[in-house]
């Protein structure tokens, strides 16, 4: 579940040989890697490998190699002089015997395959010249492609297409994923992925200490909250949700529903007088408290056993949620800031994060989307800087003390102490009104059963997620909670917990 930048997956590497394991022996199971998938893609016909000067096209030398031996008809287009190929490439391309032909678009033919070993996943410049030809010639071929560690024009890193890339029908990658794969653009470029053993121990992670990963369940097992048999509604914390006026209830309305499903014991809705008949007659289970005014707000969290608040779904923008925030802030309780609470400070960012950093019991998640971000992290969202989804994320959880959120179907949450999850399971139905909504609501019913914020928000990332999966299309954001009790389930029976 690590995912390794470049430096971290260069560092792998070179560990790997101090202890004794030859590169070149490392490029030898990478490339045999890379000619078992190749084989499994292309049972028959002509394989070509599209090889670059690096490592990469090292790999794509010792996949063609052995696709020969094995009595493939194979061929290589080369993007430099043979000559000028260093190190292990060099040695990867002195065992190659067959065709070596020029790299041209008029060298692609209609091979059953081409494996694409052009560059990896270090490119950190835009594609221009031969390759840039090359990488649209292989994309207009409708040839199946795979690539070698990752779609070449992919940054590994941010998953940024610099400039052009090949579209991939598989990657193989090896030892662990870069980001790249999980962020997009990068992911869609990529086709389902496979990652190889090619003898990097595991121990080398504990050198290199990687604080990125893919959001799966086995990262926050943990923390996972298992309910007891001798347990109270009470011990399982008692939520609550801060409702907008009596034209904007929905929301409030289902990320309460969202933080039940989720697993708090009590769910209250703090609702204006107005709107407390409306919100009344539809909760059933939900509880409903008339809150007016910041100090009313006060008064109520004196029960210190409120112990998480969601605010900003349908809340409005302005003064009145952000003292509604802060009165939440001031009272140390674990909070979730989403969508009008969040753009409520976008001029008063620094009271929000100075608010923030003065807890001293409590944890806040803020969970943007991307024009909610920018509104509050105008800074980070500044498109000359260049910032990849995650580095943003990063800054952000570190200038605000918050875990930061940023929503989207690669959603990226980062921790203030730097650990970050990219998460890759969310459909394309999952896009729809309200689904944010319910996304705060199943994080604040994950902190109200006590769960750090971090794995709380990935937590629910995930399964908010699968929840859409297991409905499939046609879904509203209504019919995500309801799918919640199905993803437990499945959980509980993952990880073996007795219910």
């Amino acid at each position: 579940m690590q995912l390794l930048n470049v430096e971290q997956m260069t560092a792998a590497d070179r560990l790997t040989i101090e202890g004794g394991t030859p590169g070149f022996a490392l490029m030898q199971r990478a490339g045999e890697a890379v000619a078992e998938a190749a084989e499994r893609l292309a049972p028959h016909g002509d394989i070509l490998v599209v090889a670059g000067r690096g490592n990469n096209g090292g790999d794509g030398f010792v996949a063609a190699t052995v696709l020969a031996g094995r009595g493939r008809k194979v061929a290589v287009a080369l993007l430099c002089k043979p000559d000028s190929l260093k190190g292990d490439a060099a040695c990867a391309a002195g065992e190659w015997k067959g065709s070596l032909l020029p790299f041209t678009p008029g060298a692609i033919g209609k091979p059953a395959l081409i494996i694409d070993a052009i560059f990896g996943a270090g490119l950190d410049r835009p594609v221009k010249g031969d390759p840039q030809v090359m990488i649209d010639a292989i994309n207009a071929s409708g040839v199946p492609v795979l690539a070698v560690d990752l779609p070449s024009g992919i940054n590994g890193s941010t998953g940024e297409v610099m400039g052009t890339a090949v579209r991939a029908s598989e990657t193989v990658t090896f030892f662990r994923k870069k980001p790249g794969h999980l962020l997009l653009p990068g992911r869609l470029y990529c086709g389902p992925v496979d990652v190889a053993d090619i003898g990097i121990k595991e121990s080398v992670l504990q050198t290199i200490g990687p604080d990125t990963f893919a959001n799966v369940p086995e990262l926050w097992r943990s923390s996972f909250p298992v309910l007891k048999v001798d347990g109270h509604k009470y011990g399982r914390g008692h939520a609550v949700v801060v409702s907008g006026g009596i034209s904007e209830t929905g929301a409030a309305r289902m990320a309460a529903r969202a933080a039940l499903r989720a697993g708090a014991g009590l769910v209250t809705v703090a609702s204006s007088r107005e709107a407390l008949p409306v919100n009344a007659a539809a909760l059933t289970a939900v509880m409903v408290r008339a809150v007016d005014h910041p100090v009313e707000f006060g008064d109520y969290l004196k029960d210190p056993r409120l112990n998480a608040i969601v605010i900003g779904p349908g809340a409005g923008v302005g003064a009145h949620t952000r003292d509604f925030v802060l009165t939440a802030l001031g009272h140390d309780r674990n909070a979730v800031l989403d969508a009008d609470a969040l753009t409520s400070f976008a001029d008063q960012s620094d009271v929000l994060f100075n608010a923030i950093r003065a807890m001293s019991n409590a944890e806040v998640v803020m969970t943007p989307h991307e024009g909610e971000f920018a509104r509050l992290f105008k800074s980070l969202a500044d498109n000359d800087r260049h910032l990849s989804k995650l580095e943003r994320a990063r800054l952000a959880a570190k200038e605000s003390g918050a875990t930061v959120l940023i929503k989207g179907p690669d959603t990226v949450v980062a921790s203030p102490d730097g650990r970050a999850t990219i998460a890759s399971n969310a459909p394309p139905w999952l896009a729809t009104a309200g689904a944010g909504d319910v996304l705060a609501g199943m994080i604040c019913g994950c902190l109200a059963q006590r769960v750090p914020a971090f794995e709380a928000a990935s937590m629910a990332v995930w399964m908010h997620g699968e929840a859409a999966h297991e409905f499939g299309p046609g879904l509203i954001a209504e019919d995500l909670p309801e799918m919640l009790p199905q993803i437990l389930a499945q959980l509980y029976e993952s990880f073996e917990i007795e219910d």
